[in-house]
């Protein structure tokens, strides 16, 4: 059963990201308040290189207050397709492009409170193709074997939601680096 909404307001206009309050009327006719975040989509990429090589950012997130190893993503561009995207951001985040890109998944961030779907994508036969990053970013690119990010993510060491999701959907395409 989907929720009847009653009333719905924009609170928040950003950059990233809308914030909409919704008053919906729930299954046993009460009425509840629910803030959305509405997102336009991202993408998480897993690019691997011809050493079997995962790459990596480091980069400061302010919301949490830490550097954090993640695999590179971002957001779409309104009516961007998730390909471009990925093929835009592996180049500003790592310098590399891909001449293989292959989409390996999509799931919802965090659908309890946000719209955004992240597409996941597979970067494979990696080239030097640089582009500037985006203003206020500062990234550094650490690389690291396949059995070595998941073993930093069934530690606990890997923090990020989506490398971790993103990890767990790229298994089939990195099972050989995983058997050895």
């Amino acid at each position: 059963m989907v929720f009847d909404v009653i009333q719905s307001e924009m609170a928040f206009h950003g950059r990233a990201f809308s914030v909409r309050q919704d008053l919906v009327a729930l299954q046993d006719g009460k009425q509840h308040l629910i803030d959305v975040i509405e997102h336009v989509g991202a993408v998480t990429l897993l690019p691997i290189d011809a050493d079997g090589q995962i790459w990596f950012i480091r980069q400061y997130r302010h919301p949490v207050r830490q550097f954090i190893l993640e695999l590179p993503a971002g957001t779409m561009e309104p009516n961007e397709l998730p390909e471009a995207t990925a093929s835009r951001e592996i180049r500003e985040e790592i310098g590399m492009g891909a001449r293989k890109l292959t989409m390996a998944g999509e799931f919802f961030m965090t659908p309890g409170y946000s719209s955004e779907r992240m597409y996941f994508f597979v970067a494979e036969d990696l080239y030097p193709a640089p582009l500037n990053p985006d203003e206020g970013e500062f990234i550094s690119v650490e690389k690291m074997p396949v059995q070595q990010a998941y073993h930093m993510a069934l530690s606990g060491e890997l923090q990020d939601g989506k490398s971790l999701a993103a990890l767990l959907l790229a298994r089939p395409f990195l099972a050989a680096y995983l058997d050895q």
